[in-house]
């Protein structure tokens, strides 16, 4: 498909191509109330603006809803559903294509353009939905086996229940934050030697902190209680998707896991990338998966077995020095189950989601060296330290920035992007005991 040209320049190479339009929050000098806008180029659109000003005089089933892109979150303008996520995103495609046939709507307006149209670099991101809850999957199985290797075994590496069922757990929606927040090295209880035979552990700053290479899903059409979402129409309950740090205390995690799993080693951050890309502008890149060798049950079982995305994900690390390091590279297809089908078994029992809620994928790993998705795996516990510049790391330390990257596509001009996720390890407070 050739890719779709535009008036407006979008630098070659962009994330945030005319065959993306990515959807976020943004605030400005001159107006500090969060809105509604979209990513072009090295450009946010606002979409307040834009609406108050006829923008989107020739969109017809927009109109009655425009109140929608004043609001400081997308949940509002999520919950219309996707066939109106869909009219709108081509008609923001066609307003800029180069040969719109709405010439004045935009391309000829330049007091619009000047109104609505600010630098990336001059705009304030914010967290694109307001949170209800967070549900953290499991579903990259790669990472799954190596960890599982670690703690139990190649011979019990993996749960008998793992390719039955995606396997998730209730996470923190209070403590997600946006892409350049600080996260703090948290305190925790763990094991200062857990090979020790007396089992003691202390309260202290964590040693072992790690991130965690995901993407997520946000919930736009909610399900009432008591009423499971059939695996056919998950997807139409899906908004998009955006990259996921959920990072992660391990020292805590390998003392609290046993017996209901994460708890504080997951719950003081997860960082999320500000512009969340359109289940439709991701279709074009559909692969399958990991594959299955069970019987998946009826209720989790798609039709088209391309059901992941070819998201090409990169992990860097900068420490204070300024050494940076690519630590990893992987891929959105290194999941066994997709996003439809953890909304289907979440729901399964009857539970109602939410327009905003949070789906993680958990770490997405490859199969090598190199393409794992968490330090946990790349030093194989902290056994094998790594080098960044002349320095050495197991884990992360004060100081340390790891910014992760997501694109799907190839051709420069039509690439479909996250942009970055990053986050900077602030030191442990100073708690005087």
């Amino acid at each position: 498909m050739p890719a779709l040209r535009s008036w407006f320049t979008i630098p070659r190479g962009s994330h945030f191509s005319l065959a993306n339009i990515p959807f976020g929050i943004v605030s400005t000098a001159t107006s500090n109330s969060p809105r509604v806008a979209v990513a072009i180029g090295d450009h946010a659109l606002d979409l307040e603006a834009f609406a108050a000003n006829n923008g989107f005089s020739a969109l017809s089933a927009i109109q009655p809803h425009q109140a929608v892109f004043s609001e400081p979150s997308l949940n509002s303008f999520a919950a219309l559903g996707r066939p109106m996520h869909a009219v709108v995103r081509k008609y923001i495609q066609s307003v800029f294509a180069e040969d719109t046939p709405y010439p004045d709507v935009l391309k000829n307006n330049a007091a619009l353009q000047k109104q609505a149209l600010f630098p990336l670099k001059d705009v304030q991101k914010h967290l694109p939905f307001k949170i209800g809850d967070y549900t953290d999957f499991f579903v990259g199985m790669n990472h799954a086996y190596n960890c599982g290797v670690m703690f139990r075994g190649a011979a019990n590496a993996l749960n008998p229940n793992y390719k039955y069922l995606p396997v998730g757990y209730h996470g923190r929606a209070s403590s997600i934050v946006p892409s350049g927040t600080p996260i703090r090295r948290p305190h925790g209880q763990f094991l200062p030697n857990p090979a020790a035979d007396e089992k003691v552990p202390v309260y202290a700053h964590i040693k072992k902190l790690d991130y965690e290479l995901e993407l997520g899903a946000f919930v736009c059409k909610p399900n009432k209680m008591g009423e499971p979402v059939p695996i056919g129409q998950a997807e139409d309950n899906l908004f998009g998707l955006v990259m996921l740090n959920d990072w992660s205390a391990r020292d805590v995690q390998s003392w609290e896991y046993v017996p209901l799993g994460p708890f504080n080693a997951k719950n003081f951050g997860s960082s999320i990338s500000t512009w969340v890309v359109l289940m439709d502008a991701l279709e074009p890149f559909k692969v399958k998966g990991i594959e299955n060798d069970k019987e998946v049950l009826p209720y989790l079982k798609e039709k088209d077995d391309k059901t992941v995305y070819d998201i090409q994900l990169k992990v860097d690390l900068k420490t204070n020095s300024g050494s940076t390091t690519t630590v990893a590279n992987s891929n959105g297809r290194h999941l066994l189950w997709s996003f439809p089908q953890c909304l289907a078994h979440h729901t399964s029992t009857g539970c109602n989601l939410q327009t905003g809620d949070l789906l993680g994928s958990g770490t997405i790993s490859g199969t090598a060296a190199g393409e794992y998705g968490c330090l946990l795996e790349g030093t194989e516990g902290g056994k094998k330290p790594f080098k960044v510049g002349d320095e050495e790391r197991t884990f992360l330390q004060d100081g340390d920035e790891v910014t992760f990257t997501g694109v799907c596509g190839t051709d420069e001009e039509a690439l479909v992007g996250f942009g970055q996720v990053t986050g900077r390890i602030e030191p442990a407070l100073n708690l005087g005991y």
